[in-house]
């Protein structure tokens, strides 16, 4: 292992490209950190040392950019607007046929898509920062500190030019990140949006931790390591989990070549919707307790039976309404998400074309069928783990009183993983080419 290292290393090229990786990424790391204008730095931090609760409509945003939403950066809305503008772009290929038009042309298509996301995330950049920065001003964005001053005074300036600067700077951020994203992408390794998620998740990690150690002592701190090392295995075995359906090609001669006659297979991953499932059930179960927040009664009046109904139910993790509701989402959104992504009928209609069938199977309608079929059944156990991991968070707030960014579980342990194996992959395929020997063995 640490021979494969060194090769890393001795190689010029391989070393300039990870090189120049961390420079952007300890860039990122940086502007998370900077404030953005008209900011009150002092009053911003004092807020963050005594907030003891969670954060709820913002917990997932604020974990995509390692903590920058929370201190008002110039980074603070990090990675998340593209995220959303990629998943409604592949989404909006189902509704509008042009968009999946264009994605069936190949490299020339999808770069013209690559550009609608590119606009879709500024104009998300600027609702959300108008967003942020309204909520910063009326003092909700610390909702378990509303009875200090400091909270509700986050902003210097509440003049209308100032409020322009700040959308500005933030939406100039994240079009920023955007831009690092897609240079890491092209002249560092791995994928540069995936990387600079994965740098903001894991750069909460010894937060989290260093909080269950100071809050439940060392006995409960070895306890969340351990479960922690045995989760991220089982993640790593289902993540790299497949359903292989075997694929011959039929010889074909051309002139007096001859093409085909391999086998091959159909790789269906047992969790083939990533991480997306549990993005969309978030942002669901948040739409109740924002039309909550958005329904409070004045001073002195008592609120509806509807409003406190959904504070009581679903703004708390630890109900276990909550928890059902966010599992059964989760598996609802999976297949959905699943059968947006994955067309058999299209993967069948290709096998045909080029001569391929699956043994046992006739080619065309009854391949797309067989393809449904396994893919339904695959998707199952992958929508379940999802839940279970999903839950994890939930559960450490319950039993540990661990906040909802327990490191070892949810969105983030997924992401990390992911990124993870990805990474070392295109690691050790560069390595192969140079050396013929790999970093995993």
């Amino acid at each position: 292992m640490f021979r494969a290292v060194a090769r890393i290393f001795r190689t010029p090229d391989l070393r300039r490209k990870i090189g120049f990786t961390l420079g952007i990424v300890a860039l990122f790391r940086l502007g998370s950190f900077i404030p953005a204008p008209f900011v009150d730095f002092g009053n911003v931090q004092l807020c963050l040392a005594s907030n003891a609760g969670t954060q709820g409509l913002y917990d997932l945003v604020n974990l995509f950019s390692g903590g920058a939403l929370l201190q008002l950066s110039i980074f603070a809305l990090g990675i998340m607007p593209y995220i959303t503008a990629s998943i409604i772009v592949q989404l909006l290929r189902v509704v509008i046929p042009h968009f999946e038009t264009l994605y069936k042309e190949g490299q020339a298509g999808q770069s013209k898509l690559t550009q609608y996301t590119r606009y879709l995330t500024i104009a998300l950049g600027v609702l959300q920062s108008t967003t942020l920065i309204t909520v910063a001003r009326s003092g909700a964005l610390f909702p378990s500190n509303s009875g200090v001053a400091e909270c509700s005074q986050l902003i210097t300036n509440d003049s209308w030019y100032a409020i322009m600067l700040m959308v500005i700077t933030m939406t100039a951020g994240t079009g920023l990140i955007m831009w690092m994203g897609e240079l890491i992408t092209e002249r560092g390794i791995g994928n540069g949006m995936s990387l600079l998620i994965f740098t903001s998740i894991s750069a909460q990690f010894p937060g989290s931790l260093g909080s269950i150690l100071t809050a439940k002592g060392v006995e409960v701190f070895l306890a969340v390591i351990a479960v922690g090392v045995v989760i991220v295995a089982a993640v790593v075995f289902v993540e790299q989990s497949q359903r292989r359906i075997p694929v011959q090609y039929a010889k074909r001669m051309v002139g007096r070549r001859t093409y085909g006659g391999n086998n091959t297979y159909i790789p269906i991953k047992v969790n083939m919707a990533g991480v997306v499932p549990v993005i969309f059930a978030s942002s669901l179960l948040y739409l109740p307790a924002l039309i909550a927040q958005f329904n409070t009664p004045a001073a002195g009046e008592a609120p509806a039976e509807w409003v406190v109904w959904i504070q009581n139910y679903l703004t708390k993790g630890d109900h276990p309404l909550y928890m059902l509701l966010y599992f059964l989402l989760i598996v609802g959104f999976t297949y959905f998400y699943v059968a947006i992504t994955f067309n058999p009928e299209e993967v069948a209609d290709n096998m045909k074309k080029y001569g391929g069938f699956i043994p046992g199977i006739r080619a065309g309608r009854p391949t797309a069928e067989y393809l449904d079929y396994v893919l339904t059944r695959v998707t199952l156990p992958g929508s379940l783990y999802l839940g279970l991991i999903a839950l994890i968070p939930l559960i450490a707030l319950v039993l540990v009183g661990a906040n909802t960014n327990f490191p070892f579980g949810g969105a983030s342990i997924l992401i990390i993983v992911g990124v993870g194996l990805e990474t070392v992959k295109q690691i050790d395929s560069q390595l192969q080419q140079r050396h013929y020997e790999g970093l995993l063995r």
